[in-house]
């Protein structure tokens, strides 16, 4: 993977999407459009301080209504950009299931490892991580995304240069923001999974 490097050196804020019903329960969500609950609103409306005053050249948002409605929330929806690419991770047949409930049919069962049938592996999801962050650095300035908790954690372990599956060990929060950036010319992980401003 090249470095990338543009000629100015910009930053990446990565935004999950606030709290959902599934979320909040453990249950993989993908293609269900799942809503926010309150509390999930109410974080995303808590972002718009925590995004204040960055200008940014470009937002990119996950074409799913948790995802968007957060970067609306947030006060960007009349900027934001629908990107395909940022869809979560696809669980195929273990779509609103818990990863306890699958390990009963199947003991040890891995996301990051062994993807879902029907479903999409973490080496597939990190191609669309990787045109996303293409994308990102195409743009003439700092960017925001807006997506959810597994295609975030891929994203970021491409960033650092590491496998898709690498992403297994990048805990990220409902509501939380990362920021991507560099230390010269090196991709760097510049904060992970900053929730402060959610309390």
């Amino acid at each position: 993977m090249s470095s990338g490097v543009p000629s100015r050196r910009v930053t990446l804020y990565l935004i999950r999407h606030g709290e959902t019903e599934w979320a909040a329960t453990g249950r993989h969500t993908s293609v269900t459009d799942v809503p926010l609950t309150g509390a999930g609103r109410r974080d995303g409306k808590r972002l718009r301080a925590r995004l204040a005053g960055r200008e940014l050249a470009l937002v990119l948002v996950s074409p799913r209504a948790r995802a968007r409605e957060t970067a609306a929330l947030a006060g960007l929806e009349q900027v934001a950009q629908v990107d395909e690419d940022l869809v979560e991770l696809a669980y195929g047949e273990y779509e609103g299931r818990t990863t306890a409930d699958i390990r009963r049919e199947r003991p040890g069962w891995d996301v990051w490892r062994d993807g879902s049938p029907g479903g999409e592996t973490a080496a597939q999801a990190g191609e669309r991580a990787d045109r996303a962050i293409a994308r990102a650095l195409a743009a003439d300035g700092d960017v925001a995304l807006f997506a959810h908790g597994h295609i975030l954690r891929i994203l970021g372990a491409r960033w650092i240069g590491l496998p898709a599956a690498a992403g297994g060990n990048l805990l990220l929060a409902t509501g939380a923001v990362s920021e991507l950036g560099f230390e010269r010319e090196r991709r760097a992980l510049r904060t992970w999974n900053d929730a402060a401003h959610l309390v």
